[in-house]
């Protein structure tokens, strides 16, 4: 297969952002992480936002409170704004560290309107909102 053309992987990309939804009970951590993991970080908080349009439309404050912490993309969400909680870690057998896992297990479920993570998740050291 050749070599998509600019217009086509645009194209490609819209589809897949229009056809992408959250799972049932899936939290937005779940889901961010989920489509970054398919589709990649553009550099923006698209999938982030498109969680909380389809989910939770009246948590206005979700961009500012993630640009508060520095959180200017998906994947940041992923390594500043919420880590994987230490149980679901794994342990790299030649140095003992413990990292987070390939894939993560699936989503523990959370209330359909909540922008929080389920308890797969817990804040980043940098993530200072309240609760």
């Amino acid at each position: 297969m050749g070599e998509m053309s600019v217009a086509d992987a645009v194209e490609h990309y819209l589809a897949a952002v229009v056809e992408r939804e959250p799972q049932e009970r899936e939290c937005l951590a779940c889901f961010v992480d989920r489509m970054v993991a398919e589709f990649g970080c553009d550099s923006t908080l698209l999938w982030a936002t498109r969680f909380r349009d389809l989910r939770s439309p009246t948590a206005t404050a979700l961009e500012q409170r993630f640009l508060a912490m520095a959180v200017r993309c998906d994947c940041m969400v992923l390594q500043k704004a919420y880590q994987p909680v230490r149980e679901v870690m794994v342990r790299d057998v030649h140095t003992d560290d413990l990292e987070r896992p390939d894939r993560m297990p699936p989503c523990a479920g959370v209330r359909r309107t909540n922008t929080r993570p389920c308890a797969h998740w817990e804040r980043g050291r940098m993530a200072g909102y309240p609760d």
